[in-house]
């Protein structure tokens, strides 16, 4: 595969309710600024991505486009679904054949530097099915059953998990019909990969790459954000 341009879909359809906010969290402001825009603009900046795919709330479609108009006025705005892996498949059913890179991220991480999303790219074109970026956990982690702890597991296994995630797009697309044919769910796109037995890399994450799921989450990044303003 040549080290062509990519898609990006940057889902953006969640509601915020865990965040007890009254609007989608992709319209939040962090430094002033929807959330979604600081994600999508980074995005952007990477310049193997060539088309720029955001799934919106159901029903807030041309507010989405409204909001993205000075950072991608070029972005195909979508409805999303019911969960995150039918957004990613409605993201999906608007991108070119011939794309031959799809890339996923959650908009609820802004702060995904440019050249992750390159470092990603390239291990799919340079022959990756798939490429995660993660984190080591620095954390001793417990299994828990019925509120007791039942063992200790080894971290140097385990890692976090996080977006943008690349994909070789033929088979991204084969493996959410399946997915969807077989009512099976899953956290993220990656983990269809992995079951399949498909050739999944790493790269290493970025602990400034941090996922917005709390009001905490928020007040951190808007922290961070307004010292970015300028």
């Amino acid at each position: 595969m040549g080290r062509g341009s990519a898609v990006v879909i940057v889902v953006a359809a969640g509601s915020g309710s865990r965040l007890g906010a009254d609007e989608p969290k992709a319209f939040l402001t962090i430094g002033g600024r929807p959330i979604v825009c600081v994600a999508v603009e980074e995005a952007c900046n990477c310049p193997s991505i060539d088309t720029v795919i955001v799934v919106s709330p159901p029903g807030s479609e041309d507010r989405m486009r409204s909001v993205l108009a000075t950072v991608a006025p070029g972005a195909t705005v979508v409805a999303g679904g019911a969960t995150r892996q039918a957004s990613v498949r409605a993201g999906l059913a608007v991108t070119s054949d011939a794309a031959e890179v799809v890339v996923v991220h959650d908009a609820a991480r802004p702060f995904a530097a440019p050249g992750l999303f390159t470092e990603v790219i390239d291990r799919v074109a340079s022959g990756a099915d798939a490429a995660v970026p993660v984190l080591a956990i620095a954390d001793t982690v417990k299994r828990i059953r019925d509120g007791e702890v039942v063992s200790t597991e080894r971290r140097d296994d385990l890692a976090l998990a996080q977006t943008p995630q690349a994909f070789r797009a033929s088979l991204l697309r084969d493996l959410h019909e399946r997915a969807s044919a077989n009512d099976q769910e899953v956290t993220d796109d990656a983990a269809l990969f992995e079951v399949a037995g498909a050739h999944v890399v790493t790269v290493a994450g970025d602990p400034f790459n941090f996922k917005i799921t709390t009001a905490l989450d928020l007040a951190h990044a808007d922290a961070l954000r307004g010292g970015r303003r300028g």
